[in-house]
């Protein structure tokens, strides 16, 4: 645009000598104008552009003598006049040095460095942020308190999988796995940022060569200089799970080394020294969450006090405050500790009946995720022996329950090492459940009346999801709790074989009207017939206009006779 201008001020100039007087001094004023704008021009023409919520990368040179893990300090200041964000750099070996940046706000960026260094301290510089992509909608947050969203509050609705060592694998079978996914209802991994000791990893066809740290075994470790080769491959994994819309639940600690490389003995300098490191590279991806650590107190000598300081360490390091949990062993770390924005829950027993999660949202008044729930499989071991009725079964509890639920496969491809394809018959079941809650509340589901009737979830007065589980019912009378009910309201029912995966619209109208003290039921005491065989669910859409009423609905409490 401003190239053509500039020229067109250029031949006005020329031909200055051929107008009139009259004419001569709108033409300067003109080209005047023009060239004043030159320098603005140029400087936007040279300005770096990239999209919102995407990574803005600065790269320099310094110095590469003696330890630059531990002697240089670089971190920048990125403003645009409202927002201040001040991340820490971080070294990438051969004397360079990056900072990562993820603008949350279209417009012009400047930054300043700030370093011990000379040759990095006091570098300035502007770019230009423009709208997000259309698949792009930032970093996901808490939501409604119980749920998620993205950054743009488009809302998330986590279904997990579980795919630890996908990242330690070789080309051809990382590239399936993001097949795989792609075609999957999964939109959350939860993946090892450090491989664990296997025997398959020291020797053999899937040998690694390549390690977080300078060296190749416990001996040769040098705990206090990272191996920039090793995270460059895992940015790269987590490029490709943000370019297919998934969240990257990474987590940071591990106990499966047992003491074999040293990845789970490592002192308490060398762990904060790595969560900083961590914060530094990955916090400007979109699309990642801090898994403190999977199983952490088999991780016999961190305590939990340990662990708090981790938390705080990351939540102080990371500008954009990501999302922040630890997963359970047989210590339950306490997640109402305000640095845990999420609950990541190893306990099976929660889902099999919707109330176990609805239970913990009463707990820990944060979104309940049940990251592991067992495996579909049939392998020896019985955390990995799931049917895909049971896990489907599950999943269904996980969701009735208004929390959530994490995957994962033992069949013989063991996705949930490696990844690669999936052949389990849960995951296109749990496809069809992602569906039909893409179809409902966009706040997501909240319990109905958790106290008595459990296997209910929605939206008062407006949509109700209801799971028969196991039972076998041949029929249901048409009932609902009171909250925000009036007599009059319309609605209409399907009938979901959530295993055999349809849908069947009831031809039939219901309007309901005052039961008794705590439900409404069919003016015409209708009955569903159901099939008489498990897994069944009921959807229940008000189909006429507005609400009864605008206040929050109380429900059937448990005090709910008090004045």
């Amino acid at each position: 645009m401003w190239g053509g201008s500039v020229k067109t001020a250029f031949c006005i100039l020329i031909t200055y000598s051929y107008t009139g007087k009259m004419k001569r001094s709108k033409i300067i004023r003109k080209c005047l104008m023009l060239l004043l704008l030159l320098p603005c021009y140029l400087a936007v023409k040279g300005q770096q552009a990239i999209h919102q919520w995407d990574v803005f990368e600065l790269t320099l040179k310094g110095t590469d003598a003696g330890n630059p893990f531990l002697d240089v300090q670089l971190s920048a200041e990125f403003t645009n006049g409202r927002h201040i964000f001040k991340p820490d750099g971080f070294y990438d070996g051969d004397g360079t040095y990056k900072i990562r940046f993820m603008p949350d706000t279209a417009g012009t960026w400047t930054y300043i460095t700030k370093s011990n260094h000379a040759e990095l301290d006091h570098k300035k510089g502007t770019f230009i942020c423009t709208k997000a992509l259309t698949n792009v909608h930032g970093p996901v947050a808490v939501s409604h308190q119980y749920h998620f969203a993205y950054a743009d509050s488009t809302p998330f609705t986590p279904f997990g999988t579980t795919i630890y060592e996908w990242a330690f694998k070789d080309k051809e079978r990382r590239a399936q796995t993001i097949e795989t996914l792609r075609a999957s209802p999964f939109n959350k991994v939860r993946m090892l940022a450090i491989p664990p000791y296997k025997a398959n990893y020291v020797e053999g066809p899937g040998k690694l060569t390549v390690f977080p740290f300078v060296g190749t075994s416990k001996e040769t470790f040098d705990f206090s200089h990272f191996n920039p080769e090793f995270f460059k491959n895992l940015e790269n994994d987590i490029k490709d799970l943000a370019e297919n819309g998934i969240e990257a639940d990474l987590i940071l600690f591990s106990p499966y080394d047992k003491g074999k490389w040293g990845f789970d003995m490592m002192n308490d300098a060398t762990n904060i020294l790595y969560l900083k490191y961590m914060v530094a590279r990955f916090a400007a991806y979109h699309n990642i969450w801090w898994s403190m650590c999977n199983e952490n107190s088999f991780i016999k000598h961190l305590t939990d006090e340990d662990w708090d300081r981790y938390f705080q360490v990351v939540q102080k390091a990371d500008p954009y405050g990501h999302l922040r949990s630890i997963h359970n062993a047989d210590r339950i770390y306490d997640y109402t500790k305000p640095w845990v924005t999420h609950v990541s829950l190893q306990y099976y027993n929660v889902v099999k009946s919707p109330w176990g999660t609805s239970l913990l949202r009463d707990i820990y008044k944060k979104p309940i995720v049940n990251d592991e729930i067992n495996y579909e499989g049939n392998i020896s071991k019985r955390w990995g022996q799931l049917s895909g009725q049971e896990m489907t079964f599950r999943f269904w509890n996980a969701y009735i329950g208004c929390g959530y639920a994490t995957h994962g496969e033992t069949l013989p491809t063991d996705w949930i090492s490696g990844g690669g394809k999936l052949i389990g018959e849960s995951p296109a079941r749990i496809a069809f459940l992602k569906k039909i809650l893409e179809t409902g509340p966009r706040e997501g589901l909240e319990p109905i009346d958790r106290f008595f009737t459990p296997n209910i979830a929605g939206k008062y007065g407006n949509y109700y999801l209801i799971y028969f589980g196991t039972d076998t019912p041949p029929d249901w009378q048409f009932k609902l709790p009171k909250a925000m009910l009036a007599p009059g309201m319309k609605f209409k029912v399907d009938v979901i074989d959530t295993w055999n995966m349809t849908i069947t619209p009831m031809d039939k109208i219901f309007e309901v009207k005052v039961m008794d003290t705590y439900s409404f039921d069919d003016k015409q005491q209708q009955k569903i017939k159901l099939p008489g065989k498990p897994y069944m669910a009921l959807r229940i859409i008000r189909i006429d206009n507005g609400f009864a009423d605008k206040k929050k609905a109380k429900g059937n409490e448990l005090n709910e006779d008090q004045p």
